[in-house]
């Protein structure tokens, strides 16, 4: 290595450690247990790279990565800290830290992040931050609640790991672009990204044309339990012989594994090969206090696009936050880029969210006492209150249809759910043609996924 590197740790055991050695790597080390030392020797222009304690007697670290960052623009910080409990990795990042290394640290992982960082040259437009401002369609990482929070902490622990990881989540939560967010901040990111799909896998010679592919990089499984059997023990030998550059093995899933494989649908096998990490990515419901940042987001996205400046009133935030989005993350995004070219004036008023949401915009938790309730009760109720949201305005015309496709849609997909996706039977149980079926799948765009019934 070569260059000048700054230590700031009031740990008098950790600066010798560290000093001895860069010194030792071919590095000039200035160390301190002084935040304010730290920073004259920033603002003098001495140092490549820091090295900086969060802790410190006389400050916060991450408090002054801001002023470092306008002094030397450029100048990469690696933090340390015991303090990794208290979402310290996402304070890191969101402070355009250059790396975080939770304390104990491992010394030859620091050092060889030190190194990378002196390689670099850091520019202010380079490093993951800078590379997800370029690629912003692909961050599904936004949220301000404590379960995203929570999120963004595990990881940051297993991002450079080379473990398994396995992503859960309810269809439309992001789990193949967490899955791609994690390979393009980590130290594969250089390397390919590949899905593999049970088509894939299906193929006699799918693996090995996979492996050629991601050489070394993150291979994606594809909603895991979508696999045959066959496929699967294809993934378990993959896994097993993949040699020096073995992949980074991730996949996805809609549902809990454990129970899968207690009923026969995932081998033993594969399943202990992946559950080892797991993220759970949560459903938008159980992040609501999210929902008008993301809709904002998905608004500024689309005037970037060419579609006109829109805000969110607080009736129309209101409304959204209370919508079950069945949907999730991905239905809001298509709900926001309907609104940014809809709504009637700059501002979106709950008459427009109400339109565009449709009549599902009623739907509300049972409550006690509607258990019993016959489906007309409970349809002409959520009509009335899709009425009433608009006021003394009549909803948009076309109502009939719309009102009808809501209906069909859960009909249909219950339907193949029930009869594991068997077009035949799920004609067969609803009472229509299959060709019929086939043309109404086609035209509500519904997903059909065969796998194996429960019952």
């Amino acid at each position: 290595m070569d260059g000048t590197v700054l230590v700031a740790d009031d740990d008098r055991t950790i600066r010798t450690v560290l000093t001895q050695a860069l010194t030792r790597a071919g590095c000039k080390v200035h160390a301190t247990s002084s935040l304010t030392t730290l920073m004259r020797w920033v603002a003098e222009g001495k140092g490549d790279v820091v090295i900086s304690d969060v802790m410190m007697p006389d400050g916060n670290g991450l408090e002054m990565l801001p002023k470092i960052a306008e002094d030397r623009p450029g100048l990469p910080v690696i933090v340390i800290s015991a303090q990794n409990t208290i979402m310290t990795a996402i304070k890191a990042a969101e402070a355009d830290a250059y790396d975080y290394l939770p304390k104990p640290f491992d010394l030859p992982e620091l050092m060889k992040r030190t190194a990378k960082a002196l390689s670099e040259k850091r520019t202010t437009s380079s490093g993951p931050r800078a590379e997800a401002e370029e690629r912003p369609e692909e961050l599904p990482l936004v949220g301000r609640t404590e379960v995203m929070q929570a999120l963004y902490r595990l990881i940051a622990r297993v991002m450079n790991t080379d473990m398994p990881l396995l992503v859960t989540g309810e269809s439309g939560t992001g789990k193949s672009l967490i899955a791609r967010a994690i390979h393009d901040f980590s130290d594969r990111r250089t390397l390919p990204f590949v899905t593999a799909t049970a088509a894939d896998l299906i193929e006699l010679e799918g693996p090995s044309r996979l492996l050629s592919q991601v050489k070394g990089g993150t291979l994606l499984i594809d909603e895991l339990l979508d696999l045959p059997d066959e496929a699967q023990a294809r993934v378990v030998r993959m896994m097993d012989a993949t040699g020096d550059h073995s992949p980074r093995f991730m996949a996805t899933s809609q549902r809990d594994l454990a129970p899968a494989m207690e009923a026969g649908e995932l081998r033993a096998d594969l399943y202990y090969r992946l559950c080892g990490t797991e993220l759970h990515v949560p459903a938008l419901r159980e992040r609501v206090e999210d929902i008008a940042l993301l809709a904002e987001h998905f608004l500024i996205r689309a005037e970037n696009d060419g579609a006109p400046h829109r805000t969110l009133s607080e009736d129309a935030r209101e409304l959204l936050r209370h919508f079950p989005w069945p949907g999730n993350v991905r239905q809001l995004e298509n709900v926001a880029r309907r609104l940014a070219l809809t709504a009637r004036s700059e501002e979106i008023g709950k008459s427009d969210v109400a339109a565009a949401l449709g009549p599902q915009t009623g739907a509300e938790p049972m409550v006690s006492g509607a258990v019993n309730e016959k489906l007309t009760e409970s349809v002409a109720r959520h009509l009335q209150r899709y009425f009433d949201l608009h006021g003394d305005m009549l909803p948009p015309p076309g109502l009939y249809s719309r009102i009808l496709r809501e209906v069909e849609t859960p009909l249909i997909e219950i339907s193949l759910a029930a009869t594991g996706g068997n077009q035949a039977k799920c004609a067969e149980l609803l009472g229509i043609n299959r060709n019929t079926l086939r043309k109404k799948i086609t035209d509500l765009d519904i997903e059909v996924t065969r796998r194996r019934k429960l019952m």
